[in-house]
């Protein structure tokens, strides 16, 4: 495998033109590239900060074998690949003079890409967070359900769903997360954040969801604010708009986890959420602007 059988762009049309089909092969395992594509495409290349995107492909034989993306300044994204494709892509990384700050990526592989990168640049990878992604099976609702009802959020909810999104992030870490006000604006314009409210109108809990996107959707975030944990509320809304995709037509819902939150991992697999994969993500620091 060699660096120069990796094919580098920031023209997305043309990316999704070359490796659309192969994302779209396995929407479960590139659902990452899938829907920040969706979202870069929709929402204009600024949508995750200001410098342009990069987009890359693999091909061997005239086929796709692999892809990633990256939105500076954030991690890079890698669709799963062997050890010999992992050492290209970084020698082919450097060639290009690319920053790395990290990568995510099915588990193997952003082991495979971190021990690469180790090799290629002498800076060791650090584990920040562990995930699991899943897929709905059979949807079961947790029993007992909490009093009141779910509801789409709307415009007039957007100062409560910005500074929700905020505490989420915050407390996840999600380092590569888009601006609260833009999120909020691009969810609300399409109905995807779903509100449990108690009896009396008060918003106690939220899930979003991802556009539809090769068949597929995906479960994010949800969130209740500290406060107001343990009391049903998140699994009430997350089985909530979990039925609601599936009454759309659509049939494959995923979402991920953070590994190191047991509670949450066995909400949604009571829920009827299986797993499908373990993805890693690794920061990179040290020398050479890497």
């Amino acid at each position: 495998m060699r660096p120069d059988d990796w094919y580098c762009t920031q023209d997305l049309t043309g990316f999704l033109a070359h490796a659309g089909g192969f994302l779209r092969s396995r929407p479960d395992l590139h659902t990452v590239a899938l829907t920040v594509t969706e979202s870069l495409r929709t929402s204009g290349l600024r949508a995750y900060g200001d410098e342009p995107p990069v987009f890359g492909v693999l091909e061997v034989g005239g086929q796709v074998r692999a892809a990633y993306f990256r939105t500076p300044p954030y991690r890079l994204n890698v669709t799963p690949l062997t050890s010999d494709e992992a050492d290209s892509l970084a020698a082919h990384l450097i060639a290009l003079g690319q920053q790395v700050p990290g990568v995510l990526a099915a588990s193997e592989t952003a082991e495979a890409f971190s021990a690469a990168w180790r090799r290629h640049t002498g800076v060791r990878g650090t584990v920040t967070q562990r995930q699991r992604l899943y897929r709905l099976g059979n949807l079961t609702v947790p029993q007992p359900v909490p009093a009141g009802r779910a509801r789409i959020a709307g415009k007039e909810d957007r100062e409560l769903l910005a500074r929700w999104y905020g505490e989420f992030i915050d407390a996840v870490g999600d380092h590569a997360a888009r601006d609260a006000g833009g999120w909020t604006d691009s969810r609300i314009a399409y109905g995807g954040v779903t509100l449990w409210e108690g009896e009396d109108g008060t918003p106690l809990a939220m899930a979003g969801v991802t556009p539809v996107v090769a068949g597929q959707v995906r479960v994010a975030p949800v969130y209740t604010p500290a406060h107001l944990r343990g009391r049903g509320y998140a699994g009430a809304v997350t089985a909530q708009v979990s039925r609601a995709v599936l009454a759309s037509g659509v049939r494959e819902l995923l979402l991920f986890t953070d590994l190191a939150n047991q509670t949450s991992n066995s909400l949604y697999q009571r829920i009827g959420y299986r797993a499908v994969s373990d993805f890693t993500a690794y920061d990179f620091r040290g020398s050479r602007g890497f």
